[in-house]
């Protein structure tokens, strides 16, 4: 026969699992409709408000703002849920033993959307947060472009940027048709850009130019601690292919509140 204390388990924990599902409901399942409810329409409005932080500053110079905004939506995830609980034991009193999986264990499905939203959103945020990234995110649609794909439209180049891209491509078709590449250039996109390097040299005026060269790499006798003979690559700049000059806009939030982010953007592409 079912004890009353381990009715009283369930009963706590059936709480705990409705405040996990969504924001108040282990409030409601108390007794407590005003309560339940604001939380209701507070986890409605914290997703409404990420959402707009995330399409506006994701790829800014402020991307750490629509971050810890998520990790703080978390966070407040879990802490109503815990004092639904925690309300839901001092109403029943005395639970008795703990049962063989205890309820509090669920509160780890919360490492779920923390490890989605801790590493996934580093996949698609920060694109345009600085010169690196632009250039970066240049890298990988270039990469697709000499496989025949069109250039990524979020890279917003003009149409003399988009020519002088693809011509860069054509010069390294050239350069692996003349042997000057690795051997299996001309097997796969990628293998056809192995061979190009990027080097970002900042300007006085803010701005940032990114330079696209083709290496090679030698060796060249060294010293191990300084005693043992070994040898080290060194890559040896072979042409240069593209130029890339980088400036930062400003990016304010829509309704054209201008709150200081800025977005990084090639504004010119230009060959040798």
């Amino acid at each position: 026969m079912t004890g009353r204390g381990e009715v009283r388990a369930r009963n706590t924990a059936r709480v705990l699992y409705l405040a996990l599902a969504a924001w108040g409901l282990g409030d409601l399942a108390l007794g407590r409709r005003a309560s339940g409810i604001a939380w209701l329409f507070a986890e409605l409005g914290s997703v409404a408000v990420l959402a707009f932080l995330f399409l506006a500053l994701a790829d800014t110079t402020w991307y750490i703002v629509p971050f810890v905004a998520g990790m703080a939506f978390i966070a407040a995830w879990g802490a109503q849920a815990v004092q639904a609980y925690r309300r839901a034991q001092r109403a029943q009193g005395a639970v008795g033993p703990t049962p063989a999986r205890a309820p509090t264990a669920a509160m780890a499905w919360l490492c779920l959307p923390l490890l989605v939203w801790g590493t996934g959103f580093w996949l698609v945020a920060g694109s345009a947060s600085g010169p690196a990234a632009v250039v970066d995110a240049f890298e990988a649609s270039w990469t697709r472009a000499a496989g025949g794909a069109a250039l990524d439209a979020s890279l917003a180049l003009n149409p003399a940027g988009e020519q002088a891209a693809r011509a860069a491509i054509g010069r390294l078709q050239q350069l692996c048709a003349d042997g000057r590449l690795t051997k299996d250039c001309a097997d796969a996109a990628s293998n056809l850009l192995r061979d190009v390097r990027f080097s970002i040299i900042p300007n006085a005026d803010g701005g940032a130019v990114a330079i696209a060269q083709v290496v090679n790499f030698e060796r060249r006798p060294s010293r191990f601690l300084g005693f043992f003979p070994a040898t080290d690559l060194v890559p040896v700049v072979q042409e240069t292919i593209l130029s890339l000059d980088l400036r930062s806009v400003p990016a304010p939030l829509p309704g054209g509140l201008d709150l200081g982010a800025r977005r990084w953007r090639i504004v010119e592409a230009s060959v040798p």
